[in-house]
């Protein structure tokens, strides 16, 4: 589009992305575009550039706790969550099954607003069969409710640090039974577990539990494959970059912004105008058909 970009990565640290948003600023940009890595730390810097007449576009993680961000780019983050639970329903046969199956979930870094919405999507549809007792955490973290999803958060949505808890709760609670789902609410958190699981003895096969997962990453599209994930909700991130980069052209031109929701996103300050991608679910039968003819993977990248 012949635009000037300049491009920072922050390396996931919190004061050098703050610090590189303070010197795009004072270059005056028509527009930022911020993936944030912590969504309510930004409010200070993101101010001088409302003062400064700059649009802010939140990508992929909302922005909180400020006034000054003008629209959000997303995938629909609850739909991701519902698409989740539902896989789980379906793959249990819970509407039909007497059950009960043991059941471990798991939430997102409690940081990351997009976190609560992965989970109420899927809470809303397992809840039923938790209240029903089809399904039974035996390690007793199901939250009493969505607001406390918090709880079984996983910080940074770090993958050892979902290892861990896994290892924990199959040592003190799995020794005489087995976990048959794992609600894990990306590839992160779902690679974390698989390695507790094959470190406890599960092997792929019909003991193996029900895992699902987010992002598509490449080395859980392998264990897909290999029956060692059964499910991740894929967003095509190409999808998102291009549907910013006309937002930012609509910004520059002058022309009405495109969204597509007006009510979901509020971030404790305004409900952010957003566009919402339709994300997609890849299990085994599919993986070819979207990942690899679409040209987001080379069949080689998973070992096809």
């Amino acid at each position: 589009m012949g635009y000037h970009i300049s491009l920072q990565y922050a390396d996931n640290k919190v004061e050098q992305q703050i610090s590189q948003i303070q010197n795009l600023v004072n270059e005056r940009p028509a527009v930022l575009v911020v993936a944030s890595i912590d969504g309510s730390a930004l409010t200070p810097v993101l101010d001088q550039a409302a003062s400064k007449g700059i649009k802010v576009i939140a990508y992929d993680r909302l922005i909180r706790d400020t006034k000054s961000v003008d629209y959000y780019a997303t995938f629909d983050n609850y739909r991701v969550g519902q698409l989740q639970g539902k896989f789980i329903v379906d793959a249990l046969d819970l509407k039909n099954s007497e059950g009960p199956f043991n059941f471990e979930p798991f939430s997102g870094s409690p940081d990351d607003n997009n976190a609560r919405y992965f989970f109420e999507g899927a809470w809303d549809q397992l809840k039923p069969y938790l209240d029903s007792g089809k399904l039974v955490v035996p390690s007793g973290k199901a939250p009493k409710s969505v607001d406390k999803w918090q709880s079984i958060g996983i910080q940074a949505w770090m993958a050892p640090a979902a290892q861990s808890e896994m290892e924990n709760r199959l040592n003190s609670f799995y020794r005489d039974k087995k976990v048959q789902a794992v609600l894990a609410p990306n590839d992160a958190l779902a690679l974390g577990i698989t390695q507790a699981l094959d470190a406890n003895g599960y092997s792929a096969g019909d003991g193996w539990p029900i895992i699902t997962g987010q992002d598509a990453d490449q080395a859980n599209v392998r264990n897909i494959v290999r029956g060692k994930q059964a499910t991740t909700v894929w967003k095509d991130t190409r999808e998102l970059g291009d549907q910013v980069a006309k937002m930012v052209d609509q910004i520059v031109k002058g022309k009405k912004v495109e969204v597509n929701d007006t009510k979901t996103y509020n971030n404790g300050r305004k409900v952010v105008p957003a566009y919402l991608i339709a994300p997609h679910v890849i299990t085994k039968d599919n993986v070819k058909e979207k990942l690899v003819d679409s040209g987001y993977y080379s069949a080689a990248d998973l070992g096809l």
